[in-house]
């Protein structure tokens, strides 16, 4: 066994369940011979599903926790009365060294709570911060905090950026990841008290390649890495990102339909339009990395199918393979700013 690729994937969570965790992972297993996969869920409902599967059992093995964690659960209740859950189960075999990382479509407020307990933060982190890449004229853009905190203040701000930036460094490819600031304009008098404090703590950190604040369309820009804001900004940022990319393609899918002349354009644009969708496809981007744990969490999107999961698993295995946390760590020891 290679513990160092050993994931736990919380199967009963999300919208799909077993639905999309089950393929998502013998599809991960049959592409990835290092992998080793720990599926934490009812067994019996487990093996069911797995029973018209083909996949190598030796790399293959279910942890059995009979309580699953709803999508609408209160993260607070769900501390005291779900620990046989799924979730709760998954991170505790990753705070006991059975695994290596845990991928989970679940609760994400849920998830969030549970990491923050079961594994506890990293030494000075304030609070956990979601990231995810989206689609950009440079590949993608990294973007934090995605939605596990609302409100943030500016030194929260400052580490959610070097934490950002190390993501960056290990499955981005950039050795000195462009870390913008997002506001709602580039002026320095601009934005809220939080974030100007946060832009001076960014400028006088020379551990990071800070280049200013940017705007709301600078994400698809080729011109930063790493965008940083609060949670409540950067869940709606993404969440405006997934719909104006569906928006998209069904109006030129209906457009095409509306004549015969737009049918034949159609045709004719079909491999480009196809291509296109795959750029932008969700799918290929779910994933998002919860950072400043004791331990590699990445979580999937509740919504997502198989596609979707499958990537939240290869997100998640980069992660270890490339040694993730060691490099928050690092980033977070030569940082010039030491927080109160």
């Amino acid at each position: 066994c290679v513990a160092s690729l050993r994931l736990a994937v919380d199967a009963m969570s999300g919208d799909h369940g077993l639905r999309s965790s089950i393929p998502a992972t013998v599809y991960a297993l049959n592409h990835n011979s290092a992998l080793h996969i720990l599926l934490v869920g009812d067994e019996p409902s487990i093996l069911l599903a797995l029973a018209s599967e083909k996949y190598d059992p030796q790399r293959l093995a279910i942890h059995h926790a009979p309580d699953i964690v709803a999508m609408d659960d209160q993260p607070s209740r769900t501390l005291r009365s779900k620990k046989k859950s799924s979730m709760y189960q998954a991170l505790e075999l990753l705070r006991d060294g059975a695994v290596s990382a845990v991928v989970s479509a679940g609760n994400t407020g849920a998830l969030v709570a549970m990491s923050c307990v079961v594994l506890e933060r990293l030494p000075g982190i304030k609070r956990p911060a979601i990231c995810a890449p989206v689609p950009a004229q440079n590949g993608h853009t990294y973007v934090l905090d995605l939605g596990a905190n609302v409100e943030c203040n500016a030194e929260q701000l400052h580490q959610f950026a070097q934490m950002g930036s190390a993501l960056c460094r290990v499955l981005g490819g950039s050795e000195m990841p462009r870390i913008g600031l997002l506001n709602v304009g580039s002026e320095l008098t601009k934005g809220t008290t939080e974030v100007r404090d946060a832009a001076e703590l960014l400028a006088s950190d020379t551990g990071l390649n800070y280049i200013g604040f940017v705007e709301g369309g600078d994400i698809f820009s080729a011109d930063v890495d790493v965008v940083v804001c609060d949670g409540f900004a950067g869940n709606v940022a993404l969440k405006v990102c997934e719909g104006t990319a569906s928006f998209i393609a069904n109006e030129l899918r209906a457009r095409f339909k509306k004549t015969f002349y737009g049918m034949l354009v159609g045709l004719l644009a079909r491999p480009l339009i196809n291509a296109f969708q795959r750029d932008i496809n969700p799918d290929r981007y779910n994933g998002a990395a919860l950072l400043g744990l004791n331990g590699v969490v990445v979580k999937s999107h509740g919504s997502s199918g198989t596609a979707g999961f499958q990537s939240a698993i290869r997100q998640a295995a980069r992660a270890v393979d490339h040694d993730l946390q060691a490099q928050i760590e690092k980033q977070l020891e030569i940082t010039s700013y030491k927080p109160h």
